[in-house]
Parts: structure tokens; C-alpha cells; sequence
């Protein structure tokens, strides 16, 4: 079962640009700090903040490599909101779907 916490973490939009930029792999919480800085305006503590609630969540781990904090996703969460999002897109397709045939035979309108 998918936690709340998920979905919430990656509704912000600062939070959803971390994980794209971790998408591409590891990152130092420098790193993400100065990209969230150049893109958001967003100081070091800021961006520590929205890193923590990613973590939390579990979208990100990290760990420390000597002076530095490394952050990587977590490809298992990652892929919990990638399946519920395709189920939903099945749902809605099918019931749209449905709707235009419904339309289209009621209008005799094939748009």
C-alpha cells in the first residue's frame, strides 16, 4: 500500500525537480543545494528542509561520504507512484472512452 506521505512529498514542485535531477543519479546535497538555489532561490537550509521530507517519504536515501551528504532515489517508491499512476490513466481512459461512444451515438457526432 502507498503511504501518503509519497504523494505529498512529490506535490511540491521544488521537490519534484530534486527527484528529476536525482533521476539522473547520485547527488551531493551541495549539488542540490546550488541547483535549487539557481532555480528556485532557495537557500542551503531550504533546500535541506524538502531533501528531509523526501526522505521521510521514502522517494530518497542518502548517505555520507565523508565531509558530504549523498542522495539517491529510491527506485522501489519511485515505481510505487509510476504503477498508481497508470492504474488511474487505465481507469480514466476506459470511463472517457466510454463517454465519447456514449456521445457519439447520442450526437451521431464522431468527433
Amino acid at each position: 500500500m502507498l503511504c501518503v506521505d509519497v504523494f505529498q512529498a512529490v506535490a511540491d514542485p521544488v521537490r519534484r525537480e530534486l527527484v528529476e535531477v536525482l533521476a539522473g543519479g547520485e547527488r551531493s546535497a551541495g549539488e542540490l543545494a546550488e541547483h535549487a538555489a539557481n532555480r528556485f532561490g532557495l537557500t542551503q537550509p531550504g533546500t535541506s528542509k524538502h531533501l528531509r521530507a523526501l526522505r521521510d517519504a521514502g522517494v530518497v536515501a542518502s548517505r555520507v561520504d565523508g565531509k558530504r551528504r549523498v542522495y539517491r532515489l529510491r527506485p522501489a517508491r519511485v515505481r510505487e507512484l509510476a504503477d498508481w499512476a497508470e492504474r488511474m490513466t487505465r481507469f480514466w481512459d476506459a470511463r472517457l472512452d466510454a463517454l465519447g461512444a456514449a456521445l457519439e451515438r447520442e450526437t451521431g457526432d464522431p468527433r
